[in-house]
């Protein structure tokens, strides 16, 4: 005879929660290429076992042989054993569940799902059983699988019935309660996460990985000292816990003590090799510590054990980015890519590698496949009009701004805007295209940043229209916020990127001060990059000059939108730019339009410059303005109205006689 509670309770394991997917086994298929001898790495779920017996109750002896391999973590063992019991007898509710269970730990989720459907055919009330199956749910969306990902809400919903349908047979059971945590903290249900975690507690005052996945959602909520707390716990209550080290080590990385961190997570590694999360742990210890060979080495085991390691791509890329290997950042996320096609993550930050190299068709696809999935994305809302503003600048006569690219860019921001009302980055953002296609904006309405990121986003909007001086001011206070050599070394390079070469060069001077070998190198390489840049802008400048004089107005055009590209502050490569398309494509709106917008750069470029000439570029500001209009409407200045363009109130009552004597 057996009870409800004879069978295996707490062998549930962590495997996701608070991002933990450490339980897979590596398919050859889907690991990535290595060089040299291929090797087969097997992972396996860090076990939940909260007692020092799994079983309660009366259980027959080969349940009890597999229970004990089980305990020390001989799963292939255990599988067998259990299986042996069930040659015995095929009823056995303790060898069925235990035998769920050592396949799930060895993430062979199918088997498991199939024992556990055998227990609920034998007592569809089985408790047990149904959290396993809920287990068994909870881990499959590791899986990078269309079908998954697509039903993924789906999965969470049942996987939550089968923990609340368990607990009505059981109350009060703690496996149920654990496994519940894990759904919520999937469905983004922080609080009652941590709430079915305190009752797994409460149920069960020795459950180690229940303290773990508590401390876990504390961690992410910055409760630095209860989460210790509970990790200390669970290692207390189990010392080879290997998540329990690794939580641990996380949260001192998190503290600042690395040192500390190193010892946990070098724990946890030796307890468990082939968790890939907790490579990744160390390898942000080892680059927090300037160690950026280890650091590699760490994200690279990682991925070993797990290729859809995602946070791994990801750090690889941002090393190789500072390290200017800006191909070799795109080629590792591309990797991650062919492995996760659907990560926006990795979509996104391969919007901002390619976006740095210049190739800013390549980047609005990223951004664009981003909102797609996720028409909230701030991030990627920045990050394409960023790169919007980049093409406009780079390409001639203005027409990015009447193609189907800037259409379909506003048509995703306004989405964005309607998801996040009240964004002031977003509402920036759109300012900021708004302004590049020459439409009036008014930031006044918008308010007044309060945050580094906003900042970043009006300084950016301020550019668009030229208001260099709001610009800096904005950028001098975020980068005196910058607290360390990344985040000064990231505004660095977006200020690079948009060529705001005075705020850049500020940001790398201030990276260099912190200590290590890679910032100095990197400090040293941004500098560079902003003397080229000036150096580039002032060459294309003068040859710009000289080609204008030579009436080789197509190439001089080229050459001041290069300079004006390169160092937007020269004022003097504006007013060239300015002059030449209006002289040369005259009969163009779209180049008049940016006419326009050249001689307001230069306006704004040049506070010192005498009333009557700042009078006079106006004047021609509004008369390209006025031209392009008319083009629009079908009617273009003629040869013989140019001849008699009005000068002054004389000139213009002479002018407009002549004229109309000829209509």
């Amino acid at each position: 005879m057996f009870t409800k509670r004879n069978s295996v309770i707490t062998v549930l394991c962590l495997s996701i929660t608070c991002g933990l997917t450490s339980v897979a086994s590596v398919d050859a298929k889907t690991a990535p290429k290595a060089k040299g001898k291929s090797t087969t790495v097997v992972r396996h779920a860090q076990s939940a076992f909260g007692e020092k017996k799994l079983f309660r109750g009366q259980i027959s002896q080969g349940a009890s042989a597999g229970e004990k391999q089980l305990l020390a973590g001989q799963y292939s063992q255990a599988e067998a054993t259990f299986r042996k019991a069930l040659n015995v007898n095929s009823k056995d509710l303790a060898a069925i569940s235990g035998l769920g269970f050592a396949l799930a730990i060895q993430f062979k989720l199918d088997g498991a799902e199939q024992q556990f459907k055998k227990a609920l055919s034998i007592d569809s009330k089985y408790p047990v059983a149904h959290v396993g199956m809920a287990f068994v749910k909870v881990n499959s969306l590791q899986s990078s699988s269309m079908t998954v990902i697509s039903q993924r809400s789906a999965i969470l919903t049942q996987a939550e019935a089968d923990c609340q349908f368990a607990l009505q047979q059981e109350p009060g059971m703690p496996e149920a309660y654990l496994v519940l945590g894990m759904v919520q903290k999937e469905q983004g249900k922080f609080a009652e996460a941590k709430a079915s975690f305190d009752k797994a507690i409460a149920g069960d005052a020795n459950y180690s990985m229940a303290y773990v996945n508590r401390g876990l959602i504390e961690l992410n909520q910055n409760d630095t000292a209860s989460a210790i707390a509970d990790f200390q716990n669970a290692i207390r209550l189990r010392s080879n816990n290997s998540t329990a080290h690794y939580a641990l080590g996380k949260a001192f990385t998190q503290m600042g003590q690395l040192d500390q961190a190193y010892k946990e997570l070098n724990t946890s590694i030796a307890l468990n090799k082939n968790s890939a999360p907790a490579h990744i742990a160390m390898g942000e210890v080892y680059r927090l510590q300037g160690n950026l060979v280890a650091a590699v080495k760490e994200y690279q085991a990682a991925i070993a054990v797990k290729a859809e390691s995602e946070d791994a791509y990801l750090r690889l890329a941002d090393i190789y980015q500072g390290r200017g290997d800006l191909e070799m950042a795109a080629a590792d996320l591309r990797s991650g890519l062919e492995l996760s096609p659907n990560n926006t993550a990795l979509h996104l930050k391969l919007g901002d590698i390619t976006l740095a190299s210049g190739k800013c068709d390549d980047s609005l696809k990223e951004y664009t496949t981003v909102l797609n999935q996720e028409p909230g994305n701030v991030p990627a809302v920045n990050g394409m009009t960023r790169a919007l503003v980049v093409k406009a600048q780079k390409e001639a006569n203005g027409a990015f701004f009447v193609s189907n690219n800037f259409e379909s860019a506003e048509a995703l921001i306004q989405r964005a805007i309607q998801m996040n009302p009240n964004s002031m980055e977003l509402r920036l953002a759109d300012a900021k295209l708004r302004a590049m296609s020459g439409q009036p904006v008014d930031l006044s309405n918008v308010g007044t940043p309060t945050t580094d990121a906003e900042r970043l986003a009006y300084a950016e909007a301020m550019i668009a229209q030229f208001k260099f001086q709001e610009a800096s001011q904005a950028m001098a206070t975020v980068i005196g916020n910058c607290q360390d050599a990344s985040s000064t070394f990231a505004v660095a390079d977006m200020a690079l990127l948009t060529r705001d070469l005075d705020s850049a060069a500020q940001a790398y001077q201030k990276g260099g001060t912190f200590p290590g070998a890679e910032t100095a190198a990197r400090a040293k390489r941004g500098s560079y990059a902003v003397s080229q840049a000036r150096q580039k802008a002032q060459q294309d400048f003068n040859l710009a000059k000289d080609l204008s004089k030579k009436g080789q107005l197509a190439s001089g055009i080229d050459k001041y939108r290069s300079a004006a590209f390169q160092n937007p502050r020269m004022a003097d490569a504006h007013l060239g730019l300015a002059q030449d398309l209006e002289k040369f494509q005259k009969n163009e709106s779209p180049a008049l339009r940016e006419a326009a917008l050249q001689y307001k750069a230069y306006l704004a470029l040049s506070p010192n410059l005498p009333e009557k000439e700042r009078e006079k570029i106006s004047k021609k500001a509004e008369r390209c303005l006025e031209i392009a209009y008319k083009i629009d409407q079908g009617k273009p200045p003629t040869a013989l109205g140019s001849i008699f363009r009005p000068i002054g109130d004389f000139g213009k009552k002479v002018g407009d006689g002549v004229k109309g004597a000829f209509q």
